[in-house]
């Protein structure tokens, strides 16, 4: 039964509380808010009814709780959500711009409480960002925010349905916004000289700056894996030497290991020479003047490649007007730090490396990013596809390499096993006469005789004809004809 008391006693002053039993069996107790007695018994009894309601089935507890949770604010579950990304692994960034976004649509549409999230709102809040003039990127960054927590809390019971499950997030790569451009390697040389000559940037030297570039090109880190190396990351006795990135640095959340050239290698072993185990292998600017400190090195070494045609009056003009060591190139694609990793993929599909391998060493997640960004650089291949479909459509086989006559028996094999090559010869001959000769030799008589099948018993068919099938000829040869005749009788007596 339920019932009320008061904290210190019934004559005690302040607010009376219900105590019942809920559905599960479990005590419970609740402050009435109320000092009269008879207000307060009227509440733990309604307590009371519910729970036998919910014990009797007429209340679904599950959709009681969702109802309840889904009257909470949109910060109280988003502290929930920031721990559940936390669990996930996911980055300090990736955890703020995430909270970010939900926080703007969720004050756009004006959702005091997660069930008041609906898709028309959420709608109107990337038609906004187009009339902006939003890239497709972004607006899919915003969406693909809001839908995980939706899913989130649909998933968690918080919610009885994912009310954004119908919203289409745009495709980004049909409105990119920023392209970014590889380094030519005639840029790279001529950057190179710059930097190793140039003065100190964002308190890098030209030599520590030539050292990063060298190395985001090599390995393909990103900015924030470059940030994350220390001393004890780089492995220079191993053959080849290679550098490691913890799994809490890297995007998808696993370690990685970049293989480093020899050069690069003693280099790096210079210049941590001094430094502590745990000390950062570059002292890296912000994030923010990464690209600032990069792009000019890249103007200093335009200047110079411009100053040099300073005397020729028409190579000069015709230089100013190149996109050579220029910011943006005439595509339209622009250069920034990230660019580093960008052109260290171009330039290993330009050598021809296997796409499979390109994806190892860039870590993208599934082949088809390999291929969609660097599937153009790969050496182009079709022509000679096509011309050697030509062997193929070819009436005689004289035309097929020695490679493919090799894969299917008929070609001679190299001189270097004769005897094998004596064997093929006598197996072939064998099959020619075997297939089409009704001679037979008599030098194979004996061994004939002496493996002779035993006869056929044909039932109804009749003797006729077995005379075909002489003595002298070979077992396949003996049964394909019989099988002849066989059939040309069957075929007879049915007609």
């Amino acid at each position: 039964m339920a019932s009320v008391f008061k904290r210190g006693g019934s004559r005690a002053k302040g607010y009376w509380y219900a105590q019942w039993y809920d559905h599960t069996g479990k005590r419970r107790s609740k402050c009435t808010r109320t000092t009269d007695k008879a207000t307060a018994e009227r509440i733990a009894r309604k307590h009371e009814a519910e729970a036998a309601l919910r014990r009797d089935g007429v209340i679904d507890p599950t959709l009681d709780a969702i109802s309840k949770e889904s009257q909470r604010t949109i910060e109280a579950h988003l502290a929930d959500y920031k721990s559940k990304l936390q669990a996930a692994g996911r980055t300090d960034q990736y955890i703020r711009e995430t909270l970010k976004y939900i926080r703007e649509i969720a004050e756009s549409g004006e959702f005091h409480n997660v069930a008041a999230i609906h898709a028309d709102a959420v709608i109107r809040f990337a038609s906004t960002l187009q009339d902006q003039e939003k890239s497709a990127r972004t607006i899919q960054a915003y969406l693909t925010a809001i839908k995980g927590f939706t899913r989130w809390l649909s998933s968690h019971h918080k919610l009885p349905r994912d009310p954004l499950s119908s919203i289409k997030k745009p495709n980004p790569k049909a409105d990119r916004r920023r392209e970014r451009r590889m380094l030519l390697p005639e840029e790279w040389h001529r950057i190179e000289r710059a930097t190793q000559n140039g003065p100190n940037r964002y308190g890098m030297t030209g030599d520590e700056r030539l050292l990063l570039y060298r190395t985001a090109i090599q390995t393909g880190l990103r900015s924030s894996e470059l940030r994350s190396l220390t001393r004890g990351r780089l492995y220079f006795d191993a053959a080849p030497p290679y550098i490691t990135c913890k799994a809490g640095s890297t995007k998808n959340r696993k370690d990685a290991r970049l293989y480093i050239q020899d050069d690069l290698a003693a280099s790096l072993k210079t210049h941590i020479a001094t430094k502590a185990p745990k000390a950062p292998v570059f002292n890296l600017p912000h994030e923010s003047n990464l690209a600032r400190m990069l792009r000019d090195d890249l103007a200093e070494a335009r200047r110079v490649w411009l100053k040099e045609a300073k005397d020729d009056p028409q190579e000069y003009a015709k230089r100013e007007e190149s996109d050579f060591l220029a910011v943006d190139n005439h595509d339209g694609e622009t250069l920034d730090f990230h660019s580093l990793r960008h052109t260290c993929g171009a330039w290993l599909a330009m050598t021809g490396a296997h796409a499979k391998v390109v994806q190892s060493v860039m870590r993208h997640q599934t082949i088809t990013l390999t291929m969609d960004t660097y599937g153009h650089l790969f050496p182009g291949q079709e022509a000679d596809a096509v011309a050697r479909l030509h062997s193929m459509l070819s009436d005689a086989g004289d035309d097929l390499p020695p490679e493919a006559l090799r894969a299917t028996g008929t070609d001679d094999l190299p001189t270097e096993h004769p005897e094998s090559a004596q064997q093929l010869a006598q197996q072939s001959a064998r099959e020619r006469v075997q297939s089409g000769a009704r001679a037979c030799d008599d030098r194979d008589t004996g061994d004939a005789q002496k493996k002779t099948p035993k006869p056929l018993q044909i039932a109804d068919l009749g003797d006729a004809g077995l005379d075909v099938a002489t003595e002298c000829e070979s077992a396949p040869s003996r049964t394909r004809t019989l099988n002849l005749l066989i059939k040309s009788q069957l075929l007879c007596r049915l007609s």
